[in-house]
């Protein structure tokens, strides 16, 4: 029977933590509930001691793997959704917003992110609302976030807010890492091929260039061009990656400038393939986003101008910008973004249905879900498109080089006959 290793929080607070057997992680939760406890982690123990992740119980997520005090950043995605889920599990469960962040401290993986947790705990114990201790720390908790523990608070109902939340978080962060795990094998090739390439013409090519020397050989302009190539490559490597180094520096250099990443950004939505990936994703971020924020009873107005933050592509957030313009003036939200051009048709008319049946909050969820699925087909059909046109890109530049240093190795054979 497998194992599971958990933590769990006692009547009184306290913290307890252990390793029982089950069937099923679910049963574990069920176990654990039935003894008293709050269970906030669960996850099954393999063969070595370690634990794997497993799908979320009730408010539960895995827990994640113990890092160095000095990776990353105070909190990452992952922090961020997990300390959500157990706060929602701990107020959930009848115990108090201080109390909680004390297990919370207690149960931090590194002291950056204890440090962080005992800071907003001691603002909250002098007063201060949750929203606005998060307020103090606007690098690590988003607008977004923020409005929506305001808004937990303002209805009573902050455990519940947290684990929708989380839930966004979650599935936020799966779209997020989908599509980056699909283009890690299309980057390997990338990197196989730039390597192969450059190992040909630092090692393999100046070996012919000695014997083309010694032998007099006519040679082409394209053989010319490949042996210059190579010298280059091979005695002035250090100016090739300063300039490589430059243009990189430029390039993000303009993308902080709002009116070039405006531009860059229209642009890429005008890529065949690309661009449709693009409006998708930032599509499916929109309704997940608005939808969150409406079913936890922010305004529309409000939350059009707080999700805006969250959209990645500037020619959406001067969509959302004009969408919220055009809603005070009392126009709706379904008109106005389909005179943008922006937001993809299905979306708009399916927003129009949910503003007419009253029930917007729930045609974004599925205008999400939509979305969600379109991003991971497009993304297969990209990868497998790409992958074939890579490999065979790389051949053909293997190809030309070979044929480049051939050609004037079988006029000189000629020539000896």
């Amino acid at each position: 029977m497998p194992l599971f290793q958990y933590k769990a929080v006692s009547a009184e607070g306290d913290i307890k933590e252990g390793v029982l057997e089950g069937t099923t992680q679910s049963g574990v939760i069920a176990h654990l509930q039935s003894l008293g406890l709050i269970p906030i982690r669960a996850a099954e123990v393999d063969a070595a001691g370690n634990t794997s992740a497993l799908p979320s119980g009730i408010g539960l997520r895995a827990s994640a793997p113990r890092r160095s005090l000095f990776a990353g950043a105070t909190l990452n995605a992952t922090d961020l959704s997990l300390i959500t889920r157990e706060l929602a599990t701990l107020l959930k469960a009848g115990l108090p917003l201080d109390r909680s962040f004390e297990i919370l401290i207690n149960l931090a993986e590194r002291e950056k992110i204890a440090a962080l947790l005992t800071t907003i705990r001691n603002e909250v114990r002098g007063g201060t609302a949750l929203s606005k201790a998060l307020d103090q720390h606007r690098d690590v908790f988003s607008r977004f976030y923020i409005n929506m523990v305001k808004a937990g608070e303002a209805g009573g109902a902050l455990g519940a807010v947290l684990m929708r939340l989380a839930d966004h978080l979650d599935r936020a962060m799966e779209l997020k890492e989908g599509v980056k795990s699909a283009m890690i094998y299309p980057v390997i090739l990338m990197l196989v091929s730039v390597v192969s390439i450059i190992v040909i013409l630092t090692a393999v090519v100046p070996q012919f260039k000695q014997i083309f020397e010694q032998s007099g050989a006519t040679l082409s302009l394209g053989t010319q061009g490949l042996l210059a190539a190579s010298t280059f490559f091979r005695d002035y490597w250090l100016l090739l990656v300063i300039g490589v180094a430059t243009a990189l520096w430029i390039v993000m250099r303009s993308f902080s400038h709002p009116g070039s990443r405006a531009k860059w950004d229209r642009k890429l939505l005008t890529w065949p393939i690309a661009g449709g990936l693009v409006a998708r994703i930032e599509m499916a971020k929109f309704s997940r986003s608005l939808g969150t924020l409406l079913q936890n009873g922010v305004p529309l107005l409000a939350s059009l101008t707080i999700l805006k933050d969250t959209l990645g592509n500037a020619v959406f957030r001067e969509a959302v910008d004009f969408v919220a313009r055009e809603l005070k003036e009392g126009r709706g939200m379904a008109k106005p973004m389909m005179e943008t051009g922006v937001f993809p048709k299905l979306a708009t008319q399916m927003i129009s249905v949910g503003e007419e049946t009253g029930r917007l909050d729930e045609m974004l969820f599925q205008v999400a879900e939509v979305y969600d699925r379109q991003v991971a087909a497009a993304t297969k059909r990209a990868l497998a498109l790409l992958q074939p046109v890579m490999i065979i890109g790389l051949a053909l530049i293997i190809g030309l080089i070979m044929f480049l240093i051939l050609d004037p190795m079988l006029s000189l054979m000629d020539a000896i006959k």
